[in-house]
């Protein structure tokens, strides 16, 4: 039976939560291999080779391939094992959480300097706004 889970209706926002975290479980344990420098190492060496000794699913292998972090968080990716993939690549967190919102390392440290991002648009349905207009609100009303 499903778990009613009204943080769902948060947009643009995936909640790793038990059901994300046994999606990703592979994903998580591939990030979490290249803490060590001769995985790093076999990784770099051959990217592809490297996923497939991994039980991942093609869709994650994919979206680690094209370095899409919201691509992995969907698949069940959490940001903090998804960092040693930027790590490897040599980038930063900054320069990661840019990439996932569109913007340069430059364009993200100065939207953060200034207080970050805006919660207008970022409300769920009945806080004050009708960010989801397309889904019902879920619960008796």
């Amino acid at each position: 039976m499903a778990l009613d889970k009204p943080y769902l209706d948060i947009p643009g926002t995936t909640i790793f939560d038990t059901e994300q975290s046994r999606k990703g479980y592979h994903l998580n344990q591939f990030c979490m291999s290249l803490m060590k420098a001769e995985n790093r190492e076999r990784f770099k060496a051959n990217e592809r080779a490297y996923l497939d000794e991994w039980p991942m699913t093609e869709e994650q292998k994919q979206a680690v391939l094209a370095r899409d972090l919201n691509w992995c968080i969907r698949t069940g990716g959490n940001i903090y094992f998804l960092a040693k993939i930027g790590a490897t690549d040599g980038k930063s967190f900054q320069q990661m959480a840019g990439s996932m919102t569109g913007m340069s390392e430059e364009e993200y440290r100065e939207m953060m300097i200034k207080g970050g991002r805006s919660p207008e648009g970022n409300r769920y349905l009945g806080e004050d706004g009708d960010a989801q207009p397309h889904r019902q609100p879920q619960g008796n009303s």
